[in-house]
């Protein structure tokens, strides 16, 4: 500091102080505390003990901890942030060291203290304190009128028909693009009857075809879209199996390679589309029994709504328990083959008849796969296999599709019959956690209360542990600060506790002289006078007693000049840097 100032500003001299110094000595010079004390200033970063003896300090017994008013605010900062995420933005470092100045306080004992909050006792509602945020009340809507409502289904019914207009506009030009489509085909088609079969190709050059029967093919596309199109898809009559599967019936050998090759491609289809009719009719049945089933239980409700209820439920919670029993085996396994080793089974340990002889051929047929040429599916006896391979022969994996589609239809009867019904979680509970819903924000969703707060936070000046430093409180401090003095006199030490002096911006707290008294008290011997007092301003009186000390006649005598810094260098600040204190 000192090179700083005279070789960057060109100060001409300096002296140096110690703030808790110049604030004991103005409070003994206005008669507030003894010549023989110690001053404790529990600062903005550190917090400084000094023992004063004839009014001048000793400073081989001042003891320091790194704890101080900023300390209680950042914590002060972190307990609100934790408390209220959602007003983070509201805890500025200003705004935290406001609410500290004006609501914390030192509790005379800490645990007691803490006790009344636990217990919500009403002294503790007294203490508490609370900041209210800038609050609106959210309009409240009225509801809407019926000339509102009318208005607003007039618009509805208006965009509505502006819809429908657009739709029927854009079928009617895919109408008349089919239209148009189908008369070329039929033109073209017309074409080809006057010419010869070998000047087919060449002719059909142009148009991306290739033969007359992938014309055809084409014709009849677009007039089966066009059909749809008009809604006149009944009147469609599609060529019959006999017709489109024509090479089935016809032996390999007497086909040619083409012909072999459309001929396993028709075995595809007409095995896809028996699937597709088999699964309509499926469906079909499955709706007509779910039609039975509701018209049964509905009149099964109407003859004893409360019995018909009480078995609703024991079927629905049969049910429920035996999918849920399924899904764990499924996903956790059990101990159903026969190792005891872990309890925990694998799907694959698991499987059934059907299912490993699916994988038998699977693995069969990967195997075989790569030996010469890939004939798969040239023979019937090939789409058999692929049947069985397939997993819709598994009867294992269809009964539990069919018991969860029997749960939802009970779990949606139920909500009819019993509106506060509430379905199984997928976990199993059957108290199952309804999703948050969002309520409108009150006055109270704004207010930030301070409870133990108020009494935790300057806690720390006490016990710095609490934070994370490994140092000594206000009170043991002093002790430290006792036992470093050279001479171990006993009434010396009762002069020095009979005047404990507080500055510093972090003793304005409310019960700081109480709490410190009591903790000196402990650590000294009985009946040893103790007096706590407090500087006429903790604030700003190390700056009135430095602005004494520099208009002091004495103060020029007591600086060291630049140019003693240039002859003797910095040792002169080392030897000399507590001497410039006094008055």
């Amino acid at each position: 500091m000192a090179e700083l100032l005279f070789d960057t500003y060109g100060v001409p001299s300096i002296a140096y102080g110690v703030d808790a110094a110049f604030s004991y000595k103005y409070n003994e010079h206005h008669g507030v505390c003894n010549k023989d004390g110690l001053a404790i200033c529990p600062g903005f970063m550190t917090t400084h003990v000094i023992p004063f003896i004839d009014g001048e300090p000793e400073y081989k017994g001042c003891c320091r901890t790194n704890i101080g008013g900023y300390h209680i605010t950042d914590y002060l900062k972190q307990l609100m942030s934790l408390k209220y995420p959602h007003h983070m933005a509201r805890f500025t470092w200003e705004k935290v060291e406001d609410l500290k100045m004006e609501h914390c306080y030192i509790a005379q004992e800490y645990m007691p203290e803490a006790l009344l909050f636990q217990n919500r006792t009403k002294e503790a509602e007294d203490k508490t304190r609370s900041w209210q945020l800038p609050w609106v009340p959210p309009p409240t809507e009225e509801p809407p009128s019926e000339e509102e409502i009318a208005r607003k289904a007039a618009i509805k019914e208006k965009q509505g028909q502006r819809l429908r207009e657009m739709a029927e506009a854009k079928r009617s030009s895919r109408i008349n693009e089919l239209e148009n489509d189908s008369h070329g085909l039929e033109f073209l088609l017309k074409q080809l009857e006057q010419v010869e079969e070998h000047d087919i190709r060449s002719f059909l050059s142009a148009t991306g075809y290739i033969s007359r029967k992938e014309v055809e093919s084409a014709l009849a596309k677009v007039t089966q879209s066009l059909l749809k199109a008009k809604g006149e898809q009944a009147e469609y009559e599609e060529k019959p199996d006999a017709e489109r599967f024509h090479l089935l019936n016809k032996p390999d050998n007497e086909c040619t390679p083409e012909e072999l090759k459309m001929k396993k491609r028709q075995v595809f289809l007409k095995s896809t589309s028996e699937g597709r009719q088999r699964a309509k009719q499926k469906r079909h049945e499955e709706e007509l029994e779910r039609e039975k089933k509701n018209q049964q239980d509905e009149q099964r409700r109407l003859k004893n709504p409360e019995l018909y209820k009480e078995q609703l439920l024991a079927k629905y919670k049969d049910l429920s328990e035996k999918v849920e029993q399924r899904k764990r085996l499924k996903t956790n396994g059990g101990q159903t083959n026969g190792n005891n080793n872990s309890g925990n089974v694998g799907r694959g340990e698991r499987l059934n008849a059907a299912q490993r002889e699916r994988m038998r051929l699977l693995t069969t047929a990967a195997f075989d796969r790569g030996k010469g040429e890939d004939t798969f599916g040239a023979r019937d006896e090939d789409w058999q296999l692929y049947k069985l391979m397939s997993k819709d022969n598994d009867d294992d994996d269809e009964t539990p599709d069919a018991d969860e589609a029997e749960l939802a239809r009970l779990t949606s009867r139920l909500r009819e019959v019993d509106p506060t019904f509430v379905p199984r979680s997928d976990n199993g509970n059957s108290q199952s956690v309804e999703a948050p819903r969002s309520r409108p924000l009150t006055e109270e969703d704004f207010r930030i209360d301070f409870g133990v707060e108020r009494y935790r936070c300057p806690e720390i000046l006490f016990c710095p542990n609490w934070i994370g430093i490994d140092q000594a409180g206000l009170d043991e401090m002093a002790g430290v600060s006792l036992r470093r003095l050279p001479s171990k006199d006993t009434k010396l030490e009762e002069k020095l506790t009979s005047s404990i002096f507080l500055t510093g911006g972090s003793s304005l707290f409310p019960g700081m002289s109480e709490r410190l008294e009591a903790g000196v008290r402990m650590i000294t011997p009985c009946g040893s006078p103790i007096r706590v007092v407090k500087a006429l301003n903790a604030t700003l009186d190390a700056w009135r007693g430095a602005s004494a000390y520099a208009a002091s006649p004495q103060f020029p005598a007591q600086t060291f000049s630049r140019k003693d810094y240039y002859e003797k260098g910095e040792e002169i600040v080392r030897g000399h840097q507590f001497r410039y204190h006094a008055l």
